[in-house]
């Protein structure tokens, strides 16, 4: 006869669902960058949610080994779950890193929309005459 499955097991699945709910959210934030053609920088959301999805992917895989060292059995669904970490931790240290990266478009705003407008006709690039 197995023993039960803990009610700690059921986080487990939780804190994965709850990554990859933050992951979404954080791939969601994405248009606070920019507002009226103006580069604005990362909003508040988007630092939150960029650091706490890989904190409950970990949270999620710490709480599974401390839950197999104490000698509890976390059913299936709790393994299974943690399978799917690495793949999150991956996407997600990626936004975590593009939080950090500096201006895409160089300082000039709507990737450099603004500074080939300004230029004379004859000097803009091939094609980008407007």
């Amino acid at each position: 006869m197995s023993t039960p499955t803990p009610r700690w097991s059921l986080l487990v699945p939780a804190l994965v669902l709850a990554s990859a709910g933050l992951l979404a959210a954080r791939l969601a934030f994405d248009g606070d960058t920019f507002q009226n053609c103006r580069y604005l920088g990362p909003s508040t959301r988007m630092y939150v949610t960029s650091w706490a999805a890989p904190a409950c992917a970990v949270a999620a895989v710490l709480l599974l080994l401390v839950l197999r060292r104490r000698g509890q059995r976390p059913g299936r669904v709790a393994p299974a779950a943690v399978c799917v970490v690495p793949v999150l931790l991956l996407a997600q240290l990626a936004t975590l890193y593009w939080v950090y990266e500096p201006d895409p478009a160089g300082g000039q705003d709507c990737s450099g929309l603004a500074r080939s407008r300004a230029l004379p006709v004859s000097e803009q690039p091939p094609g980008t005459a407007v």
